[in-house]
């Protein structure tokens, strides 16, 4: 009898959830041939919430800078929609690019700044940033000052003919954020700076006795995460069509929420986002109408998921289970043939 040792990168789980993945794909964007107005708006604000918190997750997750202040490039995305289409005449497809572009450039000085604090420190330097982002935006009477503006109703009808055709082409701006985002931070795990960033999270000094730039690793996640979240910020605007600073920079929406979505999927899995993004709407949509009683709810779920498993509720299940949908590590395989 001999053995034969094989590495791999896949498994047959994850080969039955790409198929399954494809299927789904397909389905949804298919959904504005078979869905309500109403389903529609809530499955676009779905893949948003999982854009943003997989970007969190990569943030915080895999490079190890726990930001509370992310809300800054979601509001600043948005306001930059707004400013691009109404003072420089730019359709808003292009508007949302630039915008996420100049999320890229503007958190280079920011995280010049902020870079030179740690641990919890750093956590609050994200927040006041955020903070100054929302008071500078308030002042810009142009935009509306402190009570917002709405898109002008002739940008509006420029994106396409029709309403349903408007919120069709939300739909499929958002599906498509979530998909970009998603493949893009599986992408950069599986390359070189992805194995950066995972020695990095498992053990800072090693990863730098190995030869690894630990800040310059940290600083090229940073800005890209913020331009991808910049991006986010736009569509999530595009859809509501009116911002302001409270709703454009507010903490509770854009970072707390994505965060309990994080934590209860499984922090540093490209899994974790999703399952938390899925729980997260199964919980708001059942209990959104008990006010008060469901932010207590979210509050203990959370508090049970990180008693009980610690590692959110998929790391609970791969480490049950042995399942990794998006392999990123190489497997050994052993063969047996007599």
């Amino acid at each position: 009898m001999s053995t034969d040792i094989r590495i791999s990168r896949t498994s047959n789980a994850a080969k039955v959830a790409a198929v399954l993945g494809a299927l789904i794909v397909v389905i949804l964007i298919a959904a504005p041939y078979w869905a309500g107005r109403a389903d529609l708006r809530l499955m676009g604000e779905i893949f948003l919430y999982l854009a943003l918190a997989s970007l969190w997750n990569l943030l915080a997750g895999y490079a190890g800078l726990v930001s509370v202040g992310q809300q800054a490039y979601v509001g600043f995305g948005g306001y930059m929609l707004f400013a691009l289409t109404i003072f420089s005449g730019l359709p808003p497809l292009v508007a949302i690019a630039l915008a996420g572009l100049l999320g890229a450039l503007i958190s280079i000085p920011v995280a010049a700044l902020i870079f030179r604090l740690r641990g919890a420190y750093f956590a609050i330097g994200t927040w006041v940033m955020a903070e100054v982002f929302r008071l500078v935006f308030a002042q810009v009477s142009a935009l509306g000052g402190g009570s917002g503006t709405s898109l002008p109703t002739d940008i509006v009808r420029s994106m396409a003919d029709g309403r349903s055709a408007r919120e069709a082409l939300s739909y499929w701006l958002a599906l498509g954020a979530a998909l970009i985002v998603v493949t893009a931070v599986y992408l950069l795990l599986r390359s070189r700076k992805g194995l950066a960033l995972t020695a990095i999270r498992d053990n800072e000094l090693a990863s730098a006795s190995l030869g690894i730039d630990i800040w310059r690793t940290k600083f090229f996640v940073y800005v890209v995460t913020s331009g991808l979240t910049a991006i986010v910020g736009a569509l999530i605007f595009l859809q509501k069509l009116r911002i302001s600073p409270d709703a454009a920079f507010s903490v509770n929406d854009w970072t707390a929420f994505v965060i309990f979505i994080v934590v209860i999927g499984g922090i540093g899995t490209i899994e974790g986002p999703i399952i938390g993004t899925i729980v997260f709407f199964l919980l708001r949509e059942t209990l959104a109408d008990l006010g008060t009683i469901y932010l207590m709810v979210l509050g203990l779920v959370a508090i049970v998921v990180m008693l009980k498993a610690p590692q959110g509720v998929w790391g609970f299940i791969r480490h049950r289970f042995d399942l990794q949908l998006f392999p990123l590590g190489y497997r050994v395989e052993r063969s047996k043939d007599s």
